[in-house]
């Protein structure tokens, strides 16, 4: 299949999806109405709750969601061949993603600011309060320590990636203050003097590589794992406006422009997709995920078409910057929108290598070999990008090998291949990088709220001592996990945790609707909740039987198992919530406080 027309159907799908599926929500069903003040006008204290430029909050809210998701999680997929993912990302993320980001963002906004666990303290009790306040916690830590694991990957001993990754920390802090200080609300000249910066940086990278200088930026693991968490208390404990705002907003740029220029190339080059529809592992048996394409190709692909983590940023910093109401369609449903598009260039970009050479570079020598497959241009595909690519697995590299392809093609860049490798493993770094900084400042919110129900100034987001201690709290503790490499072990958790999240978010979400009034349209949230529900339990469960009791892998079990319970207790309850609005006569609370 030529992937051109996968590029045009995308577009038509996730547009019309935009104009007619979230506009029709954000105006029957969420009434979204800029006579209301916002949280953001409300409280404005200059640091964490600013009143933002759409556009700004556009670029931070999605650098914030889109992390490693869309663009591993589709390579991954892969394995499956091409048609289940690429079905799945256009289906679920109009139908399952946005509606899950612009609901529960217009849930916060509508309760202040506040965080996924105090909403669902506000309108399912206590108990619910407290159970999600844990969830969520343990949920963000295995996060930020596994995007961070992935990001100290891909960076130590690069001097060439950790500058250009580096670099966007002093530009986005010129440009907050260019913008508070020195050229008050000119956002289009601090616009053109950031990307310019950055894209000044990114030429400097593999010069500074090749110079005196590069030792400066030559770092272990370890001490990139300190050096991360170092850059996740400033994100999160300085001004939002000075560094994590204009960071993301900026760094949105590079992303885009990437992802715009891979589609360019796709269109421009029309490659084949050369892995077939379905390959014979959608039943089971993968080399690289070893479950069948339902349930494990949903828990796989997460961000890409619908993510748990979405709901900690839309209940984080995103709620405590919206200027208007209105503003939440396009940051909450189009945002998402945006990052489908990512993870089908990425499904795209994987695809198109053929299906051996796939293999050979996302499993081990020894696990290809069992395959019974033969390679056909990875040799030519590692003298391309100027390393050995075979048996490179996690999706990074086959990821950054398909677009060196596809960007090689085009007569022009064919004599810079490594280059473009390089730069592309650079991109899907900081791509990651954005999402550390604004899930840890929200670990910090959460540490807050939790902390003030044990002594009320701890819960106060702008209170100092509160701020310094639980930013420094959230950074150390993924910091440390980092730090000892032992999150690789838990990383297989975060599939299943990441999408019980968004069934919490989802019922969370169906509540406030049907308090509305507006159980007519309920089904919008309870359709992808009953499917993500069901599929991640099945997952899990999985997971715990087949692949880890098994194998003795027992505290992966009995993480997944402790999760899979906290979050079974938010569900319950809420659906006892769904009986309550209905019938208008309350059932027997669960929470005997309530």
């Amino acid at each position: 299949m030529n992937a051109i027309w996968l590029v045009i159907v995308a577009a038509l799908v996730l547009t019309l999806g935009y104009r007619l599926y979230g506009s029709f929500i954000a105006a029957k069903i969420l009434a979204l109405d800029d006579s209301r003040k916002t949280p953001a006008v409300i409280h404005n204290d200059d640091r964490d709750y600013v009143p933002t430029n759409k556009w700004v909050l556009f670029g931070h809210h999605f650098a914030a969601i889109a992390g490693a998701g869309p663009l591993i999680g589709p390579t991954l997929a892969a394995q499956y061949g091409y048609m289940p993912g690429v079905l799945w990302i256009l289906i679920g993320t109009v139908l399952a993603g946005a509606v899950h980001d612009m609901v529960i963002l217009f849930a916060s906004v509508r309760h202040d600011g506040l965080s996924i666990s105090e909403i669902a303290k506000d309108e399912l009790g206590p108990v619910a309060g407290i159970v999600s306040s844990f969830a969520v916690l343990f949920i963000l830590i295995i996060t930020m320590a596994g995007l961070a694991l992935a990001v100290v990957n891909a960076l130590f001993n690069s001097p060439w990636g950790t500058f250009t990754v580096g670099v966007t920390i002093p530009i986005a802090l010129f440009v907050g203050i260019y913008l508070r200080w020195i050229r008050i609300g000119r956002l289009g000249e601090a616009t053109v003097i950031g990307v310019a910066l950055i894209f000044l940086g990114v030429i400097l990278g593999p010069m500074v590589e090749q110079s005196f200088f590069a030792p400066y930026f030559t770092y272990s693991h370890q001490q990139l794992a300190i050096i991360l968490a170092v850059y996740g208390f400033a994100a999160a404990a300085l001004p939002v406006w000075l560094l994590l705002a204009p960071r993301d907003y900026l760094s949105t740029y590079l992303k885009i422009g990437v992802i715009g220029a891979l589609a360019l190339g796709i269109i421009f080059i029309q490659p084949n997709l050369r892995m077939p529809a379905f390959t014979p592992f959608v039943g089971g048996g993968g080399p690289i995920i070893p479950g069948p394409v339902w349930p494990f190709m949903f828990i796989t692909i997460a961000c890409g078409a619908l993510s748990g983590f979405h709901a900690i940023i839309g209940t984080g910093t995103t709620p405590k910057m919206i200027s208007r109401e209105r503003d939440i369609l396009p940051i909450g449903f189009g945002a998402m929108i945006v990052e489908g598009f990512v993870a089908l260039m990425a499904l795209i970009a994987a695809t198109s290598l053929h299906p051996a050479d796939y293999f050979a570079i996302n499993t081990a020598p020894a696990v290809f070999q069992k395959l019974g497959m033969t390679i056909q241009e990875l040799p030519q595909l590692s003298a391309l990008v100027g390393e050995n690519v075979a048996g490179r697995a996690g999706g990074a590299v086959s990821l950054g090998v398909g677009m060196a392809d596809i960007f090689s093609k085009i007569p022009f860049l064919a004599s810079i291949s490594s280059y473009l490798y390089h730069f592309v493993i650079m991109f899907e770094a900081l791509f990651i990088l954005t999402t550390i900084d604004a899930g840890t400042r929200v670990g910090r919110y959460l540490l807050q709220e939790l902390g003030g129900r044990v002594y009320k100034p701890f819960g106060r987001v702008n209170w100092f001592p509160g701020m310094i201690i639980s930013s420094a709290l959230i950074s150390l503790t993924w910091g440390y996990l980092v730090y000892n490499g032992d999150i690789s072990t838990i990383w297989p958790l975060f599939g299943v945790a990441n999408q019980l999240l968004a069934g919490m978010a989802l019922a969370i979400g169906t509540t406030i609707i049907f308090k509305m009034g507006k159980a007519q349209y309920a089904w919008t949230t309870i359709i992808p909740f009953i499917f993500v529900t069901i599929t991640t339990i099945a997952a899990g469960y999985q997971n715990i039987v087949i692949y880890y009791l098994p194998v003795g892998k027992n505290l992966l079990a009995a993480l997944t198992g402790i999760m899979m319970v906290l979050v079974t207790i938010i569900l319950v309850i809420a659906i006892r919530r769904w009986f309550e609005l209905m019938h208008g006569t309350p059932t027997p609370k669960l929470d005997p406080q309530s």
